[in-house]
Parts: structure tokens; C-alpha cells; sequence
């Protein structure tokens, strides 16, 4: 049975003296082990919302509770169990790699056999076990990036709070750190709040996105079920031989068919694709070529930031 590790209830936070609301009585719960996304045009109120979960601002209403217990009575014993990365912030420039992520260990009451065993391990995954003795001024965006993650993750926390965890980080390396969150849920079971720019991303790693605008959440579900909320799946075929049949087809099924150069694309809902090909061939309809298109997170998000005004975060 899975657990809430994090609970919000009817989280509200305004600014100067409670005419600019920003985020409007959102509650949402993570469960262990669970990668939650958090989504949101620009203004939507995700970073008050991180904000708040963090303690760095103090909600105007509502209520964060982790663990069971209250954030506002137990801030410090919870903050020893959750953990923050992003990729707009820096560490000390003055201090080495290996210094930076010791003094975090300390903090953390970690041992100094466990401290130095972690700190290899992630700067080693990380790629920056031979910058150990750099200092951190000279990091370039993406190595910066790579250190404030393994900051995270070095004091084996229950949840970690991630904000865009691969910007500026290279194709190969993003994907590595993404199969490594995925296996922090999955085996250790860590639970995250992710928050990035690419849709792809979340819909590989979230199981389940928020969705927020003008700060309150305007959709929670899977990332395959917001996508088919704007979109069905389309399939294009590059016919041989049956178009009377195909269009015959179309109208008494009600499938809606147009063509697209030299393509025949039909409509439809990504689970009737199976029966539609099996129908086209009993049908006696020949093709040399298909494609098939299913709808995303993206294009989901791209609709709900149009429709609301809003820009992409």
C-alpha cells in the first residue's frame, strides 16, 4: 500500500498584504516513491508553490505536512529527509567540489567514513571525480548542474525536490541523470517533485503530472490521459491499392480521413489502432507505408498555455 510522504491542503499564498494572490488553495499528496510533475505556464505558481514546500516562504493559508507530520512544528527534523536541486543555482565558487559537498554531508550529521564513501560515488557518477579539487567559480553551467544533483542526493533522502534537474546538461548525461531518478524511486524508493521545459522528459520519468495556472491546479492525471485531452493518435498510410474502399470505410465508421501529401490519415483513439488495421486489411486496402502519431504531453501543454494567455515555463 503505497504512503503519502507529503501532503498539501488548501495551500494558499498572497503577496503584498493579500492583493496579489499567487498560488489559490492547490492540495495535492505524493506518495513514496512516486515522481510527481509539476507543470505550469510561466506565473503559474510553481516556485512559491517549491517555495513553501521548502520553508523558504510561509504559507498566507493551508496546511504542508510530511511524513504525517506538520511542516510548520517539525521543519527541521523533516528538512534532514528532503532535499532541493536546481539548475539556477550555485555553491560556494571558493570552495572546492569535494569541500562544497563534505560541509553538506556534515550538515547532514553524516560520518566521515559514510561522507567520503558518498561524495566518490557521486561525483564519480557525475562525472566530476577528476574536478574533485576544482573550485567551483570555474564550473561550467552543465558540471554545475551535476554537483548541485549529487548535493541532493548525498544524504539519501526521502523526497528530493528537483527543478529542471537536466538543463544545460548534454544529451548523453541528461539521460543518464533521468535513468537515475528513475531508479532512486524505483529501488530506493525516493520520492521526487520534477519540475522541467521538455514535456518528453516529464511524460518518461512522471508518473503522474499537476498542472498549474494562475496558481491553482487545473488538471492532475498521467501524462498519456492529459495527452489524449487535446489530441487523438493519427495514421497515415501510404496506399497501394483501396482508396474507394478506405473512404467507404471512413464514412460508415465515422473516422474522420483527409489526406496529407501523399499520405491517407485517419483519426483515431491510440487503443481502436490494432482493430483498424485488421479492419483495412479484411477490407482488401494495401499500403507500402505507415505512420503512426500519437498525441503528447507537449501538445497538451502547448493548447493549456494558449488557452490560458500563457507562455511556456
Amino acid at each position: 500500500m503505497q504512503q503519502h510522504v507529503l501532503r498539501v491542503e488548501n495551500l494558499v499564498k498572497s503577496f503584498d498584504h493579500g492583493r496579489v494572490p499567487a498560488v489559490k488553495g492547490i492540495s495535492f499528496v505524493l506518495e513514496q516513491g512516486e515522481i510527481l510533475g509539476l507543470l505550469g505556464p510561466n506565473g503559474a505558481g510553481k516556485s512559491t508553490t517549491i517555495q513553501m514546500l521548502l520553508g523558504l516562504l510561509t504559507p498566507t493559508a493551508g496546511s504542508i505536512s510530511y511524513f504525517g507530520k506538520s511542516f510548520a512544528t517539525h521543519r527541521s527534523e523533516i528538512l534532514e529527509l528532503v532535499t532541493y536541486a536546481t539548475a539556477y543555482a550555485k555553491l560556494p565558487g571558493q570552495l572546492t567540489l569535494w569541500e562544497n559537498l563534505d560541509i553538506y554531508g556534515r550538515l547532514y550529521g553524516l560520518a566521515y567514513a559514510e561522507r567520503a564513501a558518498v561524495i566518490e560515488k557521486y561525483l564519480k557518477f557525475f562525472g566530476l571525480w577528476n574536478f574533485r579539487d576544482r573550485q567551483t567559480h570555474g564550473l561550467s553551467a552543465g558540471q554545475m548542474t551535476r554537483l548541485m544533483l549529487a548535493k541532493a542526493f548525498l544524504p539519501k533522502p526521502r523526497i528530493v525536490l528537483l527543478d529542471e534537474p537536466t538543463a544545460s546538461l548534454d544529451p548523453d548525461i541528461a539521460e543518464e541523470v533521468r535513468a537515475f531518478v528513475l531508479a532512486c524511486a524505483r529501488d530506493e524508493g525516493t520520492s521526487i517533485l520534477f519540475t522541467s521545459h521538455n514535456m518528453d522528459e516529464v511524460a518518461q520519468v512522471c508518473g503522474r503530472v499537476l498542472v498549474l495556472s494562475n496558481g491553482e491546479i487545473i488538471a492532475a492525471d498521467t501524462p498519456e490521459n492529459l495527452a489524449r485531452q487535446v489530441s487523438r493518435s493519427r495514421v497515415s498510410l501510404l496506399l497501394v491499392r483501396g482508396h474507394e474502399q478506405l473512404m467507404q470505410f471512413g464514412a460508415e465508421y465515422g473516422h474522420a480521413i483527409e489526406h496529407d501529401g501523399q499520405y491517407v490519415v485517419i483519426e483515431i483513439d491510440e487503443h481502436d489502432i490494432a482493430a483498424l488495421l485488421i479492419a483495412l486489411a479484411a477490407r482488401g486496402i494495401e499500403y507500402s507505408q505507415i505512420k503512426i502519431t500519437v498525441p503528447t504531453l507537449e501538445d497538451y501543454f502547448i493548447a493549456v498555455s494558449r488557452r490560458m494567455g500563457g507562455e511556456l515555463a
